[in-house]
């Protein structure tokens, strides 16, 4: 980020107090208005093809204790977010939530950490400026990319080529936490692999998928952070790039996939920034364990509930995944990524993802 994007940010911050300023100039009880973050205020943007906020909204207002009290950490949390742009520093989303320990009014301090996330939320959404730029990471989510990719990065002591094969260990090249620091040099790449499970990761990197197929293989790391989604989308606008998604096959694992094609409902607000919805679901899908008799465990109650939340959920209303699903709750039955090895270590590289890729029309 430049110092120029740096005290833009900054200068949004502060207006946005100003505005709580300006209300009580006016005599009215200062407010925040954001948008209502559920499944039921999610539209589809024709323009930009991805999930974003309706209208509904949900206001943040001193006319209650409750609601002062929110308001008055919202400015504590402007204060600091400002100043630490102003030093160049950074924090954790972690740290922050410790750090109003140390405000000088004990009603400007976090409960728990859901509530200063859900503040940052806030403040990205009323604002226009990302967390990352307010230079705010989360946890080290530790997801990686291995594959024919050459990059250069920002780093603290200056710029770094790197090659995203001959330039890393076995483990590939760790995904910053701001992803618009690197620019894409170069790229043998025909395709993206975006992986669910590390020891997926691992097979189909010690198998070799990327070099037979030049794939680049993105761990997930489960639900994937936001560095992740980010420089997932970059490289499919910038370069062309296909970009499947490969998980278990159970409802938590089809939300992965969503919040990499739809955007989640939390961080809406960055879908345009974030989702790539031309995004395709490579499995495993319940209709894999019939073709391939794959080993499976019973869906729980809360896998079921999960699955019929998304049969109503409009991000997963096609006929694709309505067929998919319906499936799955027939057969009453889930699978997991190594469940393909009860047919060999190989059958993963060698036969299901060629197999699934070609039909797909990515191979």
């Amino acid at each position: 980020m430049s110092t120029d994007d740096t005290q833009q940010a900054r200068e949004q911050l502060i207006d946005l107090a100003a505005q709580f300023y300006d209300q009580f100039e006016l005599g009215e009880i200062p407010h925040m208005s954001v948008p209502t973050r559920t499944k039921n205020n999610i539209e589809y943007d024709e323009d930009k093809h991805v999930w974003v906020y309706g209208d509904r909204e949900s206001t943040r207002s001193a006319n209650s204790v409750r609601g002062a009290r929110k308001l008055l950490k919202a400015v504590y949390t402007i204060e600091f977010l400002s100043d630490q742009l102003e030093e160049d520093r950074s924090s954790t989303l972690r740290e922050l939530y410790y750090l109003s320990e140390s405000w000088d009014n004990d009603e400007a301090q976090f409960s728990d950490q859901d509530e200063s996330n859900g503040l940052i939320e806030d403040l990205e959404i009323v604002s226009g400026v990302t967390r990352e730029d307010f230079h705010m990471r989360p946890e080290e989510s530790g997801a990686t990319i291995m594959g024919p990719l050459h990059l250069r990065e920002q780093t603290r002591r200056g710029e770094r080529e790197i090659h995203c094969q001959e330039d890393v260990g076995e483990g590939g090249y760790q995904i910053p936490n701001n992803p618009d620091t690197i620019d894409f040099l170069d790229s043998d790449a025909d395709f993206i692999l975006a992986v669910e499970t590390g020891g997926m990761r691992d097979r189909l990197v010690e198998n070799g998928f990327d070099d037979e197929y030049n794939a680049l293989i993105v761990h997930l790391k489960g639900q994937p952070a936001r560095a992740t989604r980010r420089i997932t989308k970059r490289l499919h606008d910038e370069l062309d790039l296909p970009v499947t998604v490969f998980t278990d096959g159970d409802p938590w694992s089809y939300r992965i996939y969503g919040s990499v094609a739809y955007g989640s409902i939390k961080s809406a607000h960055l879908s345009e920034y974030l989702a790539t919805p031309e995004a395709q679901f490579v499995g495993i899908q319940p209709a894999d364990i019939v073709e391939y008799e794959l080993p499976t465990d019973p869906l729980s109650d809360s896998d079921v509930n999960a699955l019929e939340s998304e049969l109503e959920d409009p991000r997963f209303q096609t006929d694709y995944w309505e067929e998919q699903i319906e499936l799955q709750l027939d057969l009453e039955k889930k699978s997991e990524q190594q469940s393909l090895a009860s047919h060999g270590l190989d059958f993963v590289t060698d036969t299901y993802l060629p197999e699934r890729l070609s039909d797909m029309g990515v191979l």
